[in-house]
């Protein structure tokens, strides 16, 4: 049978989601790439032909139908790479938030899992991104630590559900990634705090046993290994890739 050629990967024109975009499609890959910006998605497909943009907000059911209408062909690689507007501490946030936060990156992750499910074959891979701090959570992070837990929690059901029909299931659990979306958290931490923004990131860099944060190349290359028949043994784990963040032996 023909290795399928066609990668889903949601939060496509975020900046990791970009990376993993790109180098899916630099390997020869077709990537249907999902997002909310028409804007974003139209620079994002310029860069390599094989990138077929696709307008829609995971947060809502209509990105099943949105999703699914542009799926031809057996998936190789389904991932979800959305992040999160909100965060802050349980004394800050407003409680809806919460909601929303959950809404995106759990009902966002059976959403993409509902419009690619029936072409998921024998050696398909579904894949998220799930930070470090649904494991360890900070006494700020009320919305990423208690979104990113119930991930953990539904890929290892979905690790049960698939395995058997030779689906793979992988989380991949970063820990801070020097980005435009970490550098306006530090901002807000910032000014929530008081602290110094330098303090803030000389001290992301001493939770890391490496000295430095991963990079967005990093990230990319572990999704890529993924790709690989012998990441099949990685079913239903989660992948540390936070440079020495995680303290927790198990």
């Amino acid at each position: 049978m023909t290795t399928p050629d066609l990668c889903v990967v949601v939060g496509a024109t975020g900046a990791m989601g970009t990376e993993i975009t790109l180098r899916l499609a630099r390997r020869g890959l077709r990537v249907l790439a999902v997002a909310r910006s028409g804007d974003d998605l139209e620079k994002l497909a310029a860069a390599d032909q094989r990138i077929i943009p696709c307008i829609a907000d995971i947060a809502d059911d209509s990105a099943i139908e949105s999703i699914s209408a542009l799926v031809d062909s057996p998936v190789r690689m389904a991932l979800f790479a959305a992040g999160l507007p909100v965060r802050g501490s349980a004394d800050t946030i407003p409680p809806g938030d919460l909601a929303m936060a959950t809404n995106i990156k759990v009902g966002g992750l059976v959403r993409l899992l509902h419009a690619v499910r029936g072409h998921l074959v024998g050696g398909s891979r579904f894949v998220t991104i799930a930070g470090s701090l649904g494991l360890e959570p900070g006494p700020l992070d009320a919305a990423p630590g208690t979104a990113n837990a119930a991930v953990f929690n539904l890929m290892r059901q979905l690790s049960a559900l698939y395995g058997p029909k030779g689906v793979t299931t992988h989380t991949i659990a970063p820990g801070p990634v020097d980005t435009p979306r970490l550098r306006a958290f530090v901002e807000n931490e910032s000014a929530e705090t008081g602290q110094d923004p330098e303090d803030i990131w000389k001290r992301y860099h001493a939770k890391t046993t490496l000295g430095r944060l991963p990079t967005l190349d990093e990230i990319g290359w572990v999704v890529e290994t993924l790709l690989a028949p012998e990441a099949a043994v990685l079913h239903g784990s989660v992948i540390n890739v936070d440079a020495g963040t995680r303290h927790g032996i198990a």
